[in-house]
């Protein structure tokens, strides 16, 4: 079947990724800083160089787009979404709560996602029609009876603008915000996927840092949308929710009180 076939194939770009990331972790990172500011080290180069070099000899008539490296266009309609460090300052910091993000998006749509942490050895695996599983064993979003009672993250309000920071701070106050869990970047998402958060909510997002999420969050009962409730395709806003319980999104939406279209 070849959802199995491209499920084997993202495995193959995990552990491609994790034999370049692991040895600089917590080591000699050469650090650069890219045109926005924002970090980039020789592991998040390697780890993208060695996944490209296996998507182009599998699946060469496939799109790659990378964080590091940009697109290399293909004829398929499907494209391969690749974020070789998705929470580099935490790489920096030696905590281990980045990730690499694999997804295959098909015509805008993601439908494969992988978030792998190469030190902890946790790779979530989710697919369009599959439950979500880690490390082989599926997994499950957990119920919320109410917004108050909602455990919310979000990387840090830095990455927000202050019109965005307002309304999830208006949000965030409709929840019990004093567990309010700052930083963490793609394992938040996976942290949501196994039950352990209830919402996830970012803005300014690009494609790479949010496509493998989807697969992976639905697949184990919840939802990801943009601020408006909208479903996520490859020219949506940037700005992000993820629900571990789906019924809890029309209080979300209200409690942001913005029309992002």
């Amino acid at each position: 079947m070849k959802l199995d076939n491209d499920i084997a194939l993202a495995i193959r770009l995990a552990e491609a990724a994790g034999q370049a990331i692991r040895p600089y972790f917590r080591g000699d990172t050469g650090t650069e800083r890219k045109p926005d500011a924002t970090p980039v080290t020789l592991a998040d180069r390697a780890a993208e160089e060695a996944m490209r070099r296996i998507l182009a000899a599998e699946v060469p008539r496939d799109t790659i787009i990378g964080e590091e490296f940009g697109a290399t266009a293909g004829t398929s309609g499907r494209s391969w979404v690749l974020d070789p460090i998705d929470g580099t300052a935490g790489f920096l910091a030696g905590r281990p709560i980045f990730g690499t993000l694999i997804a295959l998006v098909v015509e805008g749509w993601p439908v494969l996602g992988v978030i792998d942490q190469p030190i902890l050895g946790e790779r979530w695996i989710g697919a369009s029609g599959r439950p979500t599983t880690l490390n082989g064993k599926p997994v499950r979003t957990r119920a919320c009876r109410a917004l108050a009672e909602a455990t919310i993250a979000t990387t840090g309000p830095h990455y927000f603008d202050d019109h965005d920071g307002a309304h999830f701070m208006a949000l965030a106050a409709r929840t019990d915000h004093k567990r309010m869990v700052m930083g963490g970047d793609c394992y938040n998402y996976a942290m949501l996927a196994t039950g352990q958060l209830d919402l996830v909510c970012e803005a300014n997002l690009k494609l790479h840092d949010w496509a493998a999420l989807v697969p992976v969050v639905e697949g184990a009962g919840g939802t990801m949308c943009d601020w408006n409730g909208d479903p996520l395709h490859a020219g949506s806003s940037g700005h992000v929710l993820a629900l571990g319980d789906p019924a809890r999104l029309e209080d979300v939406v209200e409690a942001l009180g913005c029309d992002h279209s």
